[in-house]
């Protein structure tokens, strides 16, 4: 029996998967109920309210962020970083992440003018950080807040915690304002909602599932934590919900439940390759859920799907996803 590992590895899965340990990567405080902010609820408001510029905030995660002045030079350790930033129209002076080369944000050709912090997504060099003279340092709170420290007398370090589509949303309107970029940034919450309130109008009766991993030990995306997952509810049938530390899914238990249309998200680590989907097909039990027999298993790229957690990566998966609904 395939079991997989219970959603607080997914984060990291996916540092594993920019060529970091597994080891190390925590416990976590869900309790397996399900969260109130990942239930959905009324429809999706397309009207966006105005946002003001400041210098100083407490974030959509209630953690006080204040600047000397608009940031000019700002360095990314996670993609929701870069995905924000390039909504707003700002290339990062540097990332940790590989969401630039997509041909949605910068490209191969552009994404390779912006310097890449070395140490991986676990343990950034902070040598290397501080060497980009930065304004602003982003990071993932539960990841990257052990370098606040080392990095707290050289320049401002914001650690962001995302777990649903509205903390990004969230987060886009509080970097819009400490930039300046509040057009931009309404301009990009805007187009977001509509996309979201279109996909609702039309919600599909399919049973529909994130998986994500590296090999059998796969893991299932659920919405109390997580971006994309926390979109699912609200125009398919997505029942499955978060068990807390303790708790996961067996492939028995995603046979039970017909699912009609599976989302893969493989995760790499260091030279190992192959597709989750493929690697799954050697269990028998797979080839058994409606969605194999079908052919709707759709491989989706880890760095928008898993990764991105931004209002343009979740514009990405909304059409992706509600195409292969349909």
């Amino acid at each position: 029996m395939l079991r997989s590992p219970s959603r607080f590895v997914r984060g990291c899965i996916t540092a594993a998967a920019v060529g970091s340990l597994l080891a190390g990567c925590g416990t976590s405080s869900d309790d397996g109920s399900t969260s109130d902010k990942a239930r959905p609820t009324a429809k999706t408001e397309v009207t966006v309210e105005p946002i003001e510029a400041t210098t100083e905030l407490t974030d959509t995660g209630g953690t006080k962020v204040s600047l000397k002045k608009q940031p000019e030079r700002i360095v990314c350790l996670f993609a929701l970083c870069d995905d924000i930033l390039t909504e707003l129209g700002i290339v990062p002076t540097a990332t940790n992440s590989a969401l630039l080369a997509h041909p949605d944000f910068l490209g191969e050709r552009k994404a390779k003018e912006v310097d890449v912090i070395p140490g991986g997504f676990i343990a950034p060099e902070v040598e290397a950080i501080l060497s980009h003279k930065p304004d602003l340092v982003i990071g993932l709170g539960d990841t990257h807040g052990k370098l606040a420290p080392a990095l707290k007398d050289a320049t401002t370090f914001w650690a962001m915690q995302p777990e649903t589509w509205e903390d990004s949303v969230g987060y886009l309107r509080d970097v819009a304002a400490l930039t300046g970029r509040t057009d931009e940034g309404e301009k990009a919450e805007k187009t977001f909602r509509t996309t979201l309130a279109a996909a609702e109008k039309t919600p599909s009766d399919k049973t529909a599932l994130i998986i994500y991993g590296s090999d059998e030990n796969f893991g299932v995306a659920t919405p109390e934590g997580d971006a994309t997952a926390s979109l699912f509810p609200k125009f398919t049938d997505y029942p499955w919900k978060s068990r807390g530390v303790e708790g996961s899914y067996s492939l028995e238990e995603i046979l039970a439940a017909d699912v009609d249309v599976l989302f893969v998200e493989t995760m790499s680590f260091g030279d190992a390759d192959g597709k989750l989907s493929e690697k799954l097909a050697k269990n028998p039990l797979w080839s058994k859920i409606p969605a194999v027999r079908n052919g709707d298993v759709h491989e989706v790229d880890s760095e928008v799907w898993a990764k991105g957690r931004g209002t343009r990566s979740l514009g990405i998966v909304l059409d992706e996803a509600t195409a292969a609904l349909r």
